[in-house]
């Protein structure tokens, strides 16, 4: 089973395609470049490197969220679109679980951080492969504690990685750079266990998983309950 792998939840756009579990090609670029511009570029080019079109893929992979909100609609959008009526199964893979799984292997605790703003972060955790915290949107004051009660060594990775850099706390572990942004290669690893047990959907019902509301929806309300207060 040939498997395109797509992320694009945040700076880095990447592009993987599996056979079965597999790695056959993974293109990631960590540049600021609009992920509408760049993804279908990185599609083409990782099929073209295994000369192969996109009649050959069996299934398509996309992280659908959390993180940037343009990048996670661009992203299942470009799903969308190379699937449309393929009839081919098309699997949403959480990016706190797709950015832990870069960390297979590691003992101690996977904690994916991405940086929401105003002292929050979306986030999850895993303890050698079990998961421990679901997918959230929290104050990373408040993350911290709660990892810190399993007394065992934690990795983050992420682009909130930034966040806990230079933080004085014995239980935190370096996490090789390259090993900290997004990548193709591990949302592809869990789609193909989802596949392989039924998980998965289509290219019409594919979805976004946000966390929260987009800030202007958020800032509108905020503005609303404002003038409610002052009536």
């Amino acid at each position: 089973m040939k498997i395109l792998a797509i992320d694009s939840t945040a700076n880095t756009s990447t592009v993987a395609v599996l056979e079965n579990d597999k790695l056959l090609s993974l293109y990631s670029a960590n540049i600021k470049n609009t992920h509408s511009e760049t993804l279908l570029p990185m599609v083409k080019s990782v099929l073209d490197t295994l000369k192969l079109t996109n009649e050959d893929i069996d299934a398509y992979a996309v992280s659908n969220g959390p993180g940037s909100f343009t990048g996670v609609r661009i992203g299942v959008a470009t799903v969308k679109g190379l699937a449309f009526n393929r009839g081919k199964p098309c699997v949403e893979v959480s990016t706190v679980e797709a950015l832990a799984a870069n960390l297979d292997g590691f003992a101690g605790i996977a904690c994916p951080i991405m940086n929401a703003r105003r002292g929050q972060v979306y986030t999850g955790a895993f303890l050698n492969g079990r998961r421990i915290i679901d997918d959230c949107c929290m104050m990373l004051c408040d993350l911290i504690p709660m990892l810190e009660k399993y007394g065992e060594p934690i990795y983050f990775v992420g682009d909130g990685y930034s966040l806990i850099e230079g933080m004085d706390n014995e239980k935190f572990r370096h996490t090789p750079e390259h090993l900290r942004y997004q990548n193709a290669y591990s949302v592809g690893k869990i789609a193909y266990r989802m596949l392989e047990n039924g998980v998965y959907t289509n290219d019409t019902d594919l979805r976004v998983e946000y966390l929260r509301k987009p800030q202007a929806e958020r800032e509108r309300e905020e503005r609303l309950k404002g003038k409610e207060n002052d009536e």
